[in-house]
């Protein structure tokens, strides 16, 4: 006996439409973005004369020379001794920084431009920052900056991964040994400059902040001769809430 013939599946028009127009855009949307990324590169790829090599060849050796002048000034003294911490911005630094400039800078952190961090402020700290001082900015955090920035760009360094602080879980696995259980023990240990600051810094990444809608100047003029860089003191709060 002949089997009977299976009906076949039968798909509406409209879906298979449907299911074309997805695959045009799909594809569309595909070559858009190669395209961009060949623009793109296009854009970055520029033929330097050798002019500005050797400019920005002196531009690093004068920045060499310059760091060494500051390091052998007189350190400056803590403005509010009663004031353990710091925060510090970085503003410039690019073609015209000396490799010995960058390293320094690498140590703290700070690999990019608008990235900030929490160090203890001490006599060393502030001679590491007088040598780079055109190109940071640092100042005394107050409370509600310090949970503001750990609330809205905090992130952290977990098994080599970059994870945002959303879970407390994470930070009690990582810091839990040292009685740090949540968003709030974070705050409190960076503002206090607790016994486990070191710990907790570590654990944090760098800040990144958004780029201020004033550009501001690394090695035009110090912030005490109406510029940009160095030592804000109290005033640094003003700064950081514009970019957060």
């Amino acid at each position: 006996m002949a089997e009977e013939p299976k009906p076949l599946n039968y798909i509406p028009e409209v879906i298979l439409k449907k299911r074309r127009n997805n695959e045009e855009w799909a594809i569309r949307r595909k070559q858009q973005l190669e395209q961009r990324v060949r623009k793109s590169k296009r854009d970055n790829f520029v033929i330097k004369k050798p002019e500005q090599f050797i400019r920005e060849y002196r531009d690093r050796e004068l920045d060499l020379i310059q760091m060494k002048h500051r390091a052998k000034r007189k350190k400056h003294a803590l403005l509010t001794p009663e004031s353990k911490l710091l925060f510090i911005l970085r503003i410039g630094g690019k073609t015209d920084m000396h490799m010995k400039t960058r390293k320094i800078l690498y140590s703290l952190g700070l690999r990019k431009i608008f990235s900030g961090v929490f160090v203890k402020a001490n006599e060393r700290m502030m001679g590491i920052l007088q040598s780079v001082e055109p190109y940071v900015t640092y100042g005394y955090p107050n409370l509600k900056n310090v949970r503001d920035l750990i609330y809205k760009k905090g992130l952290a360094k977990v098994n080599r991964q970059i994870v945002p602080l959303t879970d407390n879980n994470i930070i009690e696995q990582t810091l839990g040994k040292y009685g740090i259980l949540c968003m709030e023990d974070i705050v409190n240990e960076i503002a206090t400059v607790g016994p486990h600051f070191k710990e907790v810094t570590r654990f944090l990444c760098p800040f990144k902040l958004n780029k201020p809608d004033k550009a501001l100047h690394g090695k035009k003029k110090p912030y005490k001769d109406g510029g940009d860089a160095g030592n804000r003191e109290d005033q640094i709060n003003e700064l950081i809430s514009k970019m957060n």
